[in-house]
Protein backbone atom coordinates (compact mmCIF):
# COMPACT_ATOMS: atom_id res chain seq x y z
CA UNK A 1 0.00 0.00 0.00
CA UNK A 2 1.66 3.32 -1.05
CA UNK A 3 1.41 6.63 0.96
CA UNK A 4 -1.28 7.59 -0.53
CA UNK A 5 -3.68 4.65 -0.60
CA UNK A 6 -4.59 4.92 3.00
CA UNK A 7 -8.08 3.79 3.61
CA UNK A 8 -10.27 7.04 4.15
CA UNK A 9 -10.13 8.33 8.08
CA UNK A 10 -13.39 7.73 9.73
CA UNK A 11 -14.52 11.18 12.00
CA UNK A 12 -12.64 9.70 15.37
CA UNK A 13 -13.74 13.02 17.99
CA UNK A 14 -13.95 16.90 18.45
CA UNK A 15 -11.63 18.65 20.54
CA UNK A 16 -13.92 22.07 22.46
CA UNK A 17 -11.71 24.18 23.95
CA UNK A 18 -13.95 25.19 26.96
CA UNK A 19 -13.64 27.35 30.27
CA UNK A 20 -13.12 24.97 32.91
CA UNK A 21 -14.18 21.03 33.00
CA UNK A 22 -16.71 21.32 35.62
CA UNK A 23 -18.61 24.26 33.93
CA UNK A 24 -18.49 21.76 30.55
CA UNK A 25 -19.41 18.75 33.31
CA UNK A 26 -22.15 20.97 34.18
CA UNK A 27 -23.35 21.93 30.64
CA UNK A 28 -23.20 19.04 28.73
CA UNK A 29 -24.91 17.22 31.65
CA UNK A 30 -28.11 19.83 31.49
CA UNK A 31 -28.26 18.89 27.57
CA UNK A 32 -28.73 15.15 28.08
CA UNK A 33 -25.44 13.86 27.69
CA UNK A 34 -23.57 10.89 29.76
CA UNK A 35 -19.91 12.80 30.52
CA UNK A 36 -17.42 10.29 31.29
CA UNK A 37 -15.02 10.99 34.41
CA UNK A 38 -11.92 13.71 34.10
CA UNK A 39 -8.91 12.67 32.79
CA UNK A 40 -5.72 14.23 32.84
CA UNK A 41 -3.37 14.46 29.89
CA UNK A 42 0.54 14.20 30.76
CA UNK A 43 1.01 17.68 29.17
CA UNK A 44 -1.09 19.95 31.36
CA UNK A 45 -4.20 19.37 29.58
CA UNK A 46 -7.64 17.87 30.75
CA UNK A 47 -10.71 16.36 29.62
CA UNK A 48 -13.99 14.66 30.35
CA UNK A 49 -15.24 12.95 27.23
CA UNK A 50 -18.66 12.41 25.82
CA UNK A 51 -18.63 9.13 23.99
CA UNK A 52 -21.48 8.04 21.75
CA UNK A 53 -22.62 4.16 20.01
CA UNK A 54 -20.94 4.82 16.22
CA UNK A 55 -17.27 4.94 18.08
CA UNK A 56 -17.01 9.40 17.93
CA UNK A 57 -17.10 11.48 20.62
CA UNK A 58 -16.85 14.98 22.18
CA UNK A 59 -13.34 16.26 24.02
CA UNK A 60 -14.25 19.39 26.23
CA UNK A 61 -10.79 20.38 26.43
CA UNK A 62 -9.63 22.71 29.60
CA UNK A 63 -6.65 23.79 31.05
CA UNK A 64 -5.32 21.70 34.73
CA UNK A 65 -2.07 23.08 34.63
CA UNK A 66 -1.38 25.84 32.77
CA UNK A 67 2.12 25.69 33.77
CA UNK A 68 2.53 22.49 32.12
CA UNK A 69 0.98 23.48 29.54
CA UNK A 70 2.82 26.51 28.62
CA UNK A 71 5.94 24.30 29.26
CA UNK A 72 4.84 21.59 26.48
CA UNK A 73 3.52 24.43 24.42
CA UNK A 74 7.35 25.86 24.07
CA UNK A 75 8.74 22.53 23.95
CA UNK A 76 7.53 21.98 20.82
CA UNK A 77 3.96 19.77 21.77
CA UNK A 78 1.31 21.01 18.89
CA UNK A 79 -1.72 19.84 20.69
CA UNK A 80 -0.91 22.67 23.17
CA UNK A 81 0.46 24.86 21.26
CA UNK A 82 -2.62 24.97 19.28
CA UNK A 83 -4.59 25.06 22.17
CA UNK A 84 -2.89 27.98 23.40
CA UNK A 85 -2.74 29.81 20.17
CA UNK A 86 -6.97 28.99 19.90
CA UNK A 87 -7.54 30.57 23.40
CA UNK A 88 -5.44 33.81 22.69
CA UNK A 89 -7.07 34.48 19.16
CA UNK A 90 -11.06 33.04 20.04
CA UNK A 91 -11.72 33.32 23.96
CA UNK A 92 -11.50 30.48 25.93
CA UNK A 93 -14.32 28.40 23.89
CA UNK A 94 -14.59 26.60 20.65
CA UNK A 95 -14.30 24.33 18.59
CA UNK A 96 -10.40 24.22 17.72
CA UNK A 97 -9.70 20.68 15.78
CA UNK A 98 -11.20 17.67 14.30
CA UNK A 99 -9.60 14.48 14.83
CA UNK A 100 -9.66 11.37 12.41
CA UNK A 101 -8.42 7.54 13.36
CA UNK A 102 -6.39 6.34 11.33
CA UNK A 103 -4.25 2.94 12.01
CA UNK A 104 -1.04 4.38 10.89
CA UNK A 105 -0.21 8.12 12.49
CA UNK A 106 3.36 7.49 10.72
CA UNK A 107 1.47 7.42 7.51
CA UNK A 108 -0.87 10.05 7.90
CA UNK A 109 2.36 12.77 9.53
CA UNK A 110 4.44 11.63 6.20
CA UNK A 111 1.23 12.74 4.19
CA UNK A 112 1.05 15.86 5.91
CA UNK A 113 4.99 16.69 5.61
CA UNK A 114 5.10 15.98 1.98
CA UNK A 115 2.19 18.19 1.06
CA UNK A 116 3.56 20.87 3.04
CA UNK A 117 0.71 20.74 6.19
CA UNK A 118 2.73 18.81 8.92
CA UNK A 119 1.84 21.23 12.20
CA UNK A 120 4.97 19.69 13.79
CA UNK A 121 6.20 16.99 15.92
CA UNK A 122 3.88 13.81 15.96
CA UNK A 123 2.85 13.09 19.51
CA UNK A 124 2.34 10.08 21.36
CA UNK A 125 1.31 9.90 25.08
CA UNK A 126 -0.47 7.34 27.76
CA UNK A 127 -3.25 8.37 30.72
CA UNK A 128 -5.37 6.59 32.65
CA UNK A 129 -8.68 5.99 31.71
CA UNK A 130 -11.38 5.53 34.46
CA UNK A 131 -14.47 3.71 33.31
CA UNK A 132 -18.14 3.94 35.02
CA UNK A 133 -17.85 0.30 37.11
CA UNK A 134 -14.47 1.89 38.89
CA UNK A 135 -11.95 0.17 36.61
CA UNK A 136 -9.14 1.71 35.32
CA UNK A 137 -7.40 1.32 32.02
CA UNK A 138 -4.44 2.98 29.57
CA UNK A 139 -5.26 4.38 27.05
CA UNK A 140 -1.94 4.99 24.34
CA UNK A 141 -2.11 7.58 21.65
CA UNK A 142 0.14 8.39 18.62
CA UNK A 143 -1.07 12.02 17.04
CA UNK A 144 -0.02 13.27 13.19
CA UNK A 145 -0.78 17.05 13.31
CA UNK A 146 -2.17 18.75 9.68
CA UNK A 147 -2.65 22.83 9.58
CA UNK A 148 -3.37 25.50 7.14
CA UNK A 149 -1.42 28.62 7.44
CA UNK A 150 -4.86 30.54 6.60
CA UNK A 151 -6.40 28.91 9.09
CA UNK A 152 -4.80 29.80 12.02
CA UNK A 153 -7.52 28.77 14.38
CA UNK A 154 -8.59 25.76 13.71
CA UNK A 155 -6.48 22.30 13.04
CA UNK A 156 -6.68 18.75 12.10
CA UNK A 157 -4.86 15.46 13.44
CA UNK A 158 -4.96 11.81 12.80
CA UNK A 159 -5.15 9.61 15.92
CA UNK A 160 -3.96 6.11 16.10
CA UNK A 161 -4.77 3.90 19.01
CA UNK A 162 -2.10 2.07 20.75
CA UNK A 163 -4.32 0.66 23.63
CA UNK A 164 -7.48 1.02 22.35
CA UNK A 165 -10.04 2.64 24.74
CA UNK A 166 -12.29 -0.41 25.82
CA UNK A 167 -14.83 -1.43 23.37
CA UNK A 168 -17.54 -2.31 25.85
CA UNK A 169 -18.25 1.75 26.94
CA UNK A 170 -22.26 0.91 26.75
CA UNK A 171 -22.91 2.61 29.69
CA UNK A 172 -21.15 5.92 28.81
CA UNK A 173 -22.81 5.65 25.34
CA UNK A 174 -26.13 6.14 26.41
CA UNK A 175 -27.72 9.90 26.75
CA UNK A 176 -30.50 11.02 28.06
CA UNK A 177 -30.92 13.49 24.83
CA UNK A 178 -31.24 10.26 22.71
CA UNK A 179 -27.98 10.95 20.75
CA UNK A 180 -26.42 7.88 18.89
CA UNK A 181 -23.45 10.05 16.94
CA UNK A 182 -22.39 12.69 14.97
CA UNK A 183 -23.77 12.94 12.24
CA UNK A 184 -21.72 16.70 10.58
CA UNK A 185 -19.43 18.78 11.51
CA UNK A 186 -19.85 22.86 10.29
CA UNK A 187 -16.53 24.57 9.37
CA UNK A 188 -17.30 27.96 8.34
CA UNK A 189 -15.09 29.97 5.46
CA UNK A 190 -15.42 32.90 3.05
CA UNK A 191 -14.56 30.46 0.17
CA UNK A 192 -14.40 26.77 1.32
CA UNK A 193 -13.30 25.22 -1.71
CA UNK A 194 -9.97 26.94 -0.45
CA UNK A 195 -9.33 24.63 1.98
CA UNK A 196 -11.09 21.30 0.66
CA UNK A 197 -7.62 20.03 -0.02
CA UNK A 198 -6.39 20.25 3.37
CA UNK A 199 -9.45 18.85 5.02
CA UNK A 200 -9.22 15.94 2.07
CA UNK A 201 -5.73 15.22 3.51
CA UNK A 202 -6.33 14.74 6.91
CA UNK A 203 -9.71 12.13 6.25
CA UNK A 204 -7.24 10.67 3.17
CA UNK A 205 -10.78 11.32 1.27
CA UNK A 206 -10.55 13.02 -2.13
CA UNK A 207 -14.15 13.22 -3.23
CA UNK A 208 -15.34 16.34 -2.76
CA UNK A 209 -19.19 17.12 -3.15
CA UNK A 210 -20.30 20.76 -4.54
CA UNK A 211 -23.05 22.49 -2.49
CA UNK A 212 -25.05 25.65 -3.19
CA UNK A 213 -22.88 26.90 -0.26
CA UNK A 214 -19.30 25.04 0.02
CA UNK A 215 -18.26 21.55 0.11
CA UNK A 216 -18.91 18.34 1.48
CA UNK A 217 -16.27 16.04 2.48
CA UNK A 218 -17.63 12.40 3.73
CA UNK A 219 -15.34 10.83 6.12
CA UNK A 220 -17.09 6.97 6.50
CA UNK A 221 -18.74 8.05 8.58
CA UNK A 222 -19.26 11.77 8.96
CA UNK A 223 -19.79 14.36 7.14
CA UNK A 224 -17.23 17.35 7.18
CA UNK A 225 -19.04 20.76 5.53
CA UNK A 226 -17.37 23.91 4.66
CA UNK A 227 -19.45 26.51 3.88
CA UNK A 228 -19.84 30.01 3.86
CA UNK A 229 -20.97 32.37 6.13
CA UNK A 230 -24.60 32.39 4.36
CA UNK A 231 -25.00 28.36 4.47
CA UNK A 232 -24.18 28.68 8.24
CA UNK A 233 -27.27 31.17 8.63
CA UNK A 234 -29.23 29.15 6.47
CA UNK A 235 -28.68 25.54 8.17
CA UNK A 236 -27.49 26.66 11.66
CA UNK A 237 -28.57 30.22 12.20
CA UNK A 238 -25.52 31.34 13.06
CA UNK A 239 -23.89 34.83 12.28
CA UNK A 240 -20.49 35.64 11.22
CA UNK A 241 -19.04 38.28 9.56
CA UNK A 242 -17.82 37.40 6.51
CA UNK A 243 -14.81 39.28 6.75
CA UNK A 244 -13.90 36.52 9.00
CA UNK A 245 -11.11 35.58 7.30
CA UNK A 246 -9.48 31.60 7.16
CA UNK A 247 -11.23 28.41 8.50
CA UNK A 248 -13.09 28.22 11.94
CA UNK A 249 -15.41 25.08 13.45
CA UNK A 250 -18.46 26.15 13.96
CA UNK A 251 -21.37 23.24 14.58
CA UNK A 252 -21.85 20.19 14.97
CA UNK A 253 -24.76 17.77 14.17
CA UNK A 254 -25.35 15.41 16.07
CA UNK A 255 -27.76 12.52 15.14
CA UNK A 256 -31.11 11.33 17.65
CA UNK A 257 -33.44 8.37 17.33
CA UNK A 258 -36.31 10.29 18.30
CA UNK A 259 -36.22 14.39 17.99
CA UNK A 260 -39.44 14.43 20.52
CA UNK A 261 -37.08 13.09 23.39
CA UNK A 262 -34.41 15.35 22.65
CA UNK A 263 -37.01 18.16 22.97
CA UNK A 264 -38.68 17.16 25.93
CA UNK A 265 -35.24 16.69 27.47
CA UNK A 266 -33.98 19.95 26.86
CA UNK A 267 -37.39 21.46 27.62
CA UNK A 268 -37.61 19.71 31.25
CA UNK A 269 -33.73 20.86 31.78
CA UNK A 270 -34.87 24.62 30.91
CA UNK A 271 -32.54 24.73 28.01
CA UNK A 272 -33.38 27.72 25.39
CA UNK A 273 -33.13 26.19 21.99
CA UNK A 274 -34.92 27.07 18.59
CA UNK A 275 -36.57 24.66 15.58
CA UNK A 276 -35.24 25.33 12.39
CA UNK A 277 -37.07 23.16 9.69
CA UNK A 278 -36.21 19.32 11.18
CA UNK A 279 -33.44 20.51 13.44
CA UNK A 280 -33.02 21.50 17.09
CA UNK A 281 -30.57 23.89 17.43
CA UNK A 282 -28.56 25.09 20.93
CA UNK A 283 -26.64 28.18 20.72
CA UNK A 284 -23.09 27.69 22.64
CA UNK A 285 -23.24 28.67 26.24
CA UNK A 286 -20.08 28.03 28.78
CA UNK A 287 -19.07 25.43 28.82
CA UNK A 288 -20.39 23.75 25.60
CA UNK A 289 -17.54 25.24 23.30
CA UNK A 290 -19.81 25.55 19.75
CA UNK A 291 -23.42 25.10 18.41
CA UNK A 292 -25.27 21.94 19.16
CA UNK A 293 -28.04 20.90 16.75
CA UNK A 294 -29.80 17.49 16.55
CA UNK A 295 -31.63 15.98 13.87
CA UNK A 296 -33.38 12.46 13.26
CA UNK A 297 -31.35 10.04 11.79
CA UNK A 298 -33.21 8.73 8.31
Amino acid sequence: MNEHSAKPHPLDHVVLPVVNIDLARERLGKLGFTVAADARHPFGTENACVFFADKTYLEPLGIASREESEASARQGNVFTARNRAFRFRCGEEGLSAVAFGTEDAGRAHRSFVGSGSSAGDMLQFSRPMKMPDGSETMAGFKLAFAAELRAPDFFLFCVERINPLPADRGALETHANGVTGIAEIALCAPDPSAFAAFVSLATAQSAVEKTGFGVNIAAPNAKISLMTPEGLEAYFEIAVASADRGLRGRAILFAVTDLAVTEAHLAANGVTYTRKNNRILVKPAPGQGTLFAFEETR
